[in-house]
């Protein structure tokens, strides 16, 4: 019995050895997977295109471009550098580009011709894409037609390390269930669709749940088809490795493993975390590590961060050190290639902790050529500088830009421009082997993501004026002298953002009240907003040449209604001033423009996909396959966008979206009934309580957070012609206001 056994197990484990050793073998380049991208790209047009590979240089991704016998040469290393040729390709000869928010395709007739070869070289080893927010933020809901669009963006942007996290939840639950544990033990464990990211970094257990087995089961084969795509056009995908984080039963089965609750800080419950110094620890790291490899292959390279927000229960440095040992060793056991991709998000988030001596024990326990840092917040806050660049470590330069995925227009324009290129040749920067892009959310700003991609295949800064007119004209498709002014302007105000956590908001998606912020509606400015309205009028002058662009008219529409959330500030301080001084007609005359405004907004934002509610909401029931499953994933979708939690959440409008349907079901209506309330008081000469009336607000809020009611998923209206109207209507006023 015994040799039988011993046998079946080690047939097995060759297999398994076998498989991985597979999967470490470096593929070929796969010249269908690539052409496969072109086609879709450029449908009709892909036909007068010829692809080819080439080889690296220094271990570096190359490409290049030139013109043969009537057909443009993309060449490159793997198919993600034959597909930046090709974006290369579009931005300096056809003028077109390709983004989330608007995309100018409509190539010259004939094709341009390239006089010369081109020949980039990217100084960059890795170009690492998303943030673990970024799944939740902005992913939830995608399927298969959502994520090939987005790889192929990837691909023409040259980004080769792409977080991967989509589909874990099945590993775990079959990893979990080899222990023991039941579906009733794991059912308060797994959270909802849209808090995976703060289950999976060990900050919240089962909010939104309980997670049907179908979405794991979705998500497990929407993950190999992602996989398989990125593998294929030469990315080499990050997949997660075991934090710690344990289900709340794994305290009663293993009674005697070292486990420790603590508390994110935000609202919810406690959750468990397993010490790496438990033996169960390097035990449930293997299996999950051997688990994922045999589900979804591996290309070494793993995400692990059990501190994320969550501080270590001492700042020894022998401890930090053996924790952050025996972290990197669960890893290596299983894959002896194993890198450890972490993020630095902690060093800057709770700086008051890590200093120095914690930090360089942290790092120092894994081989420097084992590890790779992310300073997720390089464009505002830099940790590398004052760290001796993570003490040798490889490091990763990232622009984070996005919090909560909020709209508003942001972005620190000059420092993207201008910091990678002097880090690469900064003798301190020491190991500088990457840049990357880690926003919490996106689908917004497309300027800020094309300029710091635009890094990618350079090693100089970039020339602002120069580069924001040539975005212009692939943008829009043709040369306009308006809209070159209005960037000029955007770029000298909205984007040239202050040192803070993402972009200001407006007041109007806060609750209700009369101060200008709120905790989690910051409505500072960078700039004068007097000084956005010239960059109104230049978009609104260049609207007749440039109505048909798709890209233009989302930017006529979000530069409207930027200017407009900054003046329903101004409007919301002036009915508070009616109420200090007891002047009841104006805090009436004010308080209805407020309304009014929101309303013309809601109708602007109804025009653009892009700000569409009920896209994400119906895109969230597209997941379910039952009537309960589609109301949990609408309340998952309505909760994260609004409150984040319960009624009594801490992060509400953390994710505040400046959305039709969003803004005159929620947020008119919460005002709406501000006013009404603050109207009685002032009739009875009675104060306003606005403590009374936030709590009254918990209550309806969680009402609509647990509604069903239908927004629409399809735009509605005239996005130039909305515009002007807005513009004919508000611009005096406004302009008046700021004067």
């Amino acid at each position: 019995m015994q040799s039988s056994f011993l046998k079946v197990f080690y047939t097995g484990l060759l297999c398994l050895l076998g498989a991985v050793l597979q999967i470490h073998a470096a593929a070929p380049p796969d010249k269908t997977a690539i052409d496969g991208l072109v086609k879709r790209v450029l449908k009709e047009q892909a036909a007068h295109f010829e692809t080819a590979f080439i080889p690296q240089e220094n271990g570096k991704d190359v490409f290049e471009l030139e013109s043969s016998k009537g057909k443009i040469l993309l060449k490159g290393s793997n198919g993600l550098s034959i597909a930046s040729a090709l974006n290369y390709y579009l931005h300096h000869y056809a003028h077109c580009d390709v983004s989330w928010n608007g995309t100018n395709l409509q190539l010259p007739q004939p094709l341009p011709v390239v006089d010369a070869r081109v020949h980039k070289t990217t100084p960059y080893k890795y170009r690492y894409y998303l943030n673990y927010c970024t799944f939740n933020y902005t992913i939830s809901w995608w399927k298969w037609d959502r994520w090939q669009w987005e790889i192929d963006w990837m691909a023409l942007n040259g980004i080769n390390m792409p977080l991967a996290l989509t589909g874990q939840n099945s590993i775990w639950d079959r990893v979990y269930k080899s222990l023991g544990f039941t579906d009733k033990d794991l059912s308060n464990f797994y959270s909802g669709p849209t808090y995976f990211n703060w289950f999976w970094m060990g900050n919240l257990d089962g909010w939104g749940g309980p997670l049907p087995q179908s979405f794991m089961k979705g998500h497990e084969a929407l993950q190999k088809q992602i996989l398989e795509r990125e593998r294929s056009l030469g990315m080499t995908p990050v997949l997660p490795a075991f934090t710690g984080h344990v289900p709340p039963a794994f305290k009663d089965k293993f009674p005697n493993a070292k486990v420790k609750r603590t508390n994110w800080d935000a609202g919810f419950d406690d959750v468990y975390i397993l010490d790496p110094g438990d033996p169960m620890f390097a035990e449930i790291g293997r299996r999950f590590m051997e688990e994922e490899i045999r589900t979804f292959g591996t290309d070494h390279l793993y995400s692990s961060d059990t501190f994320n927000e969550n501080l270590p229960p001492t700042n020894d440095s022998v401890f930090l050190h053996q924790i952050s040992k025996k972290i990197y060793q669960s890893m290596a056991a299983v894959d002896t290639a194993a890198i450890w991709v972490m993020q630095g998000w902690m060093f800057h988030y709770q700086k008051d902790f890590w200093h120095p001596a914690q930090i360089q024990a942290l790092m120092t326990a894994a081989p420097d050529d084992k590890m790779v840092v992310l300073d997720l917040f390089s464009e505002n806050y830099p940790v590398w500088n004052r760290t001796e660049a993570y003490y040798g470590k490889q490091w990763i330069w990232c622009m984070l830009q996005n919090f909560g995925g909020n709209i508003s227009m942001y972005g620190r324009m000059d420092n993207v421009a201008n910091d990678p290129a002097n880090a690469l040749h900064d003798p301190s920067a020491r190991n500088l082997v990457g840049i990357g892009v880690t926003p919490e959310g996106i689908e917004q700003n497309p300027v800020m993501y094309a300029l710091m991609l635009e890094n990618v295949w350079r090693d100089q800064p970039i020339d602002l004026n120069t580069w924001l007119k040539a975005y212009a004209l692939r943008r829009y498709g043709r040369q306009n002298d308006a809209a070159e002014k209005a960037w000029d302007i955007l770029h000298k105000t909205v984007y040239s953002g202050r040192l803070t956590e993402g972009g200001p908001e407006s007041i109007l998606t806060g609750r209700p009240g009369f101060k200008t912020e709120t905790t989690r509606t910051k409505t500072m400015l960078a700039y004068d907003p007097g000084a956005l309205i010239p960059a109104w009028d230049n978009m609104i002058q260049a609207a007749a040449a440039l109505k048909s662009s798709d890209g233009f008219q989302y930017d006529v529409v979000d530069v409207t209604r930027q200017v407009l959330a900054n003046y329903a500030d101004s409007l919301q301080q002036q009915f508070a001033r009616a109420y200090q001084h007891n002047d009841a007609a104006a805090f009436k005359k004010y308080s209805g423009q407020f309304i009014v405004l929101l309303t013309d907004m809601d109708r602007l934002l109804a025009t653009r996909k892009d700000f569409l509610l009920g896209r994400w909401l119906e895109d969230a029931k597209g997941w379910g396959t039952t009537p309960a499953e589609k109301a949990l994933f609408e309340k998952n979708a309505r909760d994260l966008v609004t409150l984040w939690g319960d009624k009594n959440s801490e992060l509400h409008e953390y994710s505040s979206r400046q959305w039709s349907g969003l803004i005159n079901n929620f947020y008119k209506a919460r005002w709406a009934q501000f006013f009404t309330y603050v109207n009685t008081c002032m009739q009875q000469h009675k104060p306003v309580d606005e403590k009374y009336f936030d709590e009254k607000m918990k209550d309806w809020e969680w009402q609509w957070v647990n509604a069903h009611e239908l927004y629409t998923a399809t735009p509605k209206g005239n996005a130039v012609a909305t515009a002007k109207e807005l513009y004919t209507k508000y611009s005096g006023v406004i302009k008046a206001t700021y004067n």
